[in-house]
Order: C-alpha cells, then structure tokens, then sequence
C-alpha cells in the first residue's frame, strides 16, 4: 500500500489553474445527445468519470474529437440505440453514476433512455425517484427490471406539465429540464434546483434554441421546441477544488495565486 509523507513547516507559493467541474461535465456532457450538430465544450476535467461518460458517448455513436487539452467536439448524429439494451452498457453504465443522465436527453429526442442501475460513489442519500417521476410527469412510460435492475423510460411524444419535485436534487433537475426543452408544450418546474453547475446547463440550451426562463430560482419555466443545434461551451472551475486550495493558503499562510475563477460572479 502506498503512503505519502508530508513533512510541514514550508511556506507554499505559487499559481494554480483549477480543472473543470465534475459535477457540470457529467450534465454538459449528456446534454450533446440532444442535437445532431457539433457541440464543442472546453475547460473538461480529465478526471476517471468524465472520460468514462465520454467513452460511453463514443460507444453510443456519438463522434468525438478532441481538439486541445480539456477541449472536445461532440456529434450525436448517429446514435446507435441497440447498444443501450446490450450487456456492455449495462457493465459500462454501472460503473458511473452520472450515466443516469444520459435518459432525460434521449428520451427527449429518441423517445427512449435506459440504464442498469448506477454506481460510483455512495456519498448520503441518492435517490432517483426525482428523475423518474419527472419523466412520468412529461409522459413517458416507467419499466423496472428487477432481475437486472435496469430501468427504461419510453414515450412517443413528451408533453410539458406542471411538477413540483419532492427534493431540490441538481440532477434530477438537470435530467428532467433536459427532457423538457424538447417536450410539447410548457413545463414548469417548482422547487428545482438553481446551483452554478445547473444555471451553466440552462444558458448552454438556450445558446442551443431552448427557451428557459426562470434561470439561478426554484421554479423554471421550459417552452418546448422542435429541435436544438450546437454551440461552444466552456465549464466553470471546481469550486470545491478552489476552496480547498484557498483553505490551505489561509491556514498555512501562503501565497498562492488562483486563476480562472469567475464563477464567483454570476
């Protein structure tokens, strides 16, 4: 087993450059799926989960480039849907929690989203009763496999509806706004969550056509459209990893310098 030996006593100097956030890659990420045109995001973590989500976009078809470090096209204009009922995304999707993103985006645009039960970490409580009511709300029709435990969600046509949601979970949130912008009709979404990570979200689908009003409240208003079509997009720093390193200058008393921290000012 390794170790790490920290010998204390030294005044630390010098500039950092946070990655990317997690917790906006894994929504930004599935939000491609949502459009046939060329989605370009920078500024993405390099880190186990996000490359795990990107390989499972890659495996459902979607065509990926990457153009620089931490910058990546996306083109979902080939999906291929028969590898959501294989066994290789069972055991790819299992692996990563943030896959349960990938239904509200192909549901809304294929009428259709699966996915085995995820993993990842097992930090506090983490239903998914949010994500999947929301998506009965819309319309779709819920189907548990309970030898599997694989879940589905099926609809011909999404209507917008007025839901209130049991809990302010950001990623139910994202799942069931992303599900939304391609809905009939309006929805309205009470007591939604209204983190950076999740206003981020909002503004990239509205770059993209989407019509979201209500955007950094607790209730969200999503007029649904036809269609949607690419965009750039840069992700916010994590915040956590900044606040992290602003603790340790403060309690070790030294200069450090953090770049690229604007969503400080929203």
């Amino acid at each position: 087993m390794g170790t790490f030996k920290i010998e204390g006593g030294h005044t630390l100097k010098g500039s950092i450059t946070p990655q990317g956030a997690k917790n906006e890659a894994l929504q930004i990420l599935c939000a491609v799926l949502l459009t046939p045109e060329k989605v370009t995001i920078s500024n993405i973590p390099d880190i186990i989960d996000v490359n795990k989500l990107i390989r499972l976009l890659e495996n459902l078809g979607v065509k990926i480039q990457k153009i620089a470090p931490g910058t990546y096209s996306f083109q979902a204009d080939d999906i291929h849907l028969d590898y959501l009922q294989s066994e290789q995304f069972k055991t790819d999707g299992r692996g990563l929690r943030g896959s349960i993103m990938l239904v509200g985006p192909l549901l809304a645009r294929f009428g259709k989203g699966y996915i085995p039960k995820p993993g990842g970490d097992k930090i506090g409580r983490r239903r998914l009763d949010t994500h999947f009511e929301g998506f009965i709300r819309l319309g779709a029709k819920f189907r548990y496999n309970k030898e599997e435990y694989f879940y589905g969600v099926e609809a011909d046509k999404l209507q917008g509806a007025y839901m209130l949601l049991d809990e302010a979970s950001v990623t139910g949130t994202a799942n069931i706004l992303m599900a939304a912008v391609l809905a009939e009709g309006t929805t309205t979404i009470y007591n939604a969550a209204c983190e950076p990570y999740l206003q981020q979200l909002c503004k990239m689908l509205n770059r993209m056509g989407a019509k979201i009003s209500g955007i950094g409240s607790n209730l969200l208003t999503i007029e649904g459209v036809e269609a949607l079509q690419g965009t750039e997009h840069r992700m916010l720093p994590d915040m956590i990893e900044i606040g992290s390193w602003i603790g340790l200058a403060a309690m070790t008393k030294s200069e450090l310098t953090i770049k690229d921290v604007s969503f400080l000012i929203l």
